[in-house]
């Protein structure tokens, strides 16, 4: 193959449909490879507490925020700098460390979202 070609052969253009994606081989008004979809979920937010994994040292995790990922990066900045620590934001999970769950659902349900404390 030659340095032009991608794995959908290499189409650019086709009179058809115009200019092609080269992500996802559909029309440039068609592309779906760039877009996002915010997760679906039964409208709760639930906060809980793990030390899985991380050699004893517990973190707040917060899972089923309806945003998208840059949305979901700025609440977790926010809460991150209400809570006065660090944390991240791992595959659509807020992860914000120590053990921060009373605080997170008094921030979370000041924003208007459905709150539920889940774990131990």
């Amino acid at each position: 193959m030659s340095k032009r070609s991608n794995a959908f052969g290499g189409l650019v253009y086709s009179t058809d449909q115009g200019r092609m994606c080269p992500g996802c081989a559909q029309a440039v008004a068609q592309c779906r490879c760039g877009q996002e979809t915010v997760p679906s979920g039964d409208g709760v937010v639930r906060v809980s507490r793990e030390t899985k994994g991380r050699k004893g040292k517990g973190v707040t995790l917060i899972s089923g925020v309806p945003l998208a990922s840059a949305e979901l990066k700025q609440l977790a900045k926010r809460l991150k700098q209400r809570s006065s620590t660090g944390g991240a934001v791992k595959e659509g999970v807020i992860e914000i460390q120590g053990d921060q769950r009373d605080l997170m659902v008094e921030l979370l349900q000041a924003e208007g979202y459905r709150v539920k404390k889940s774990g131990g």
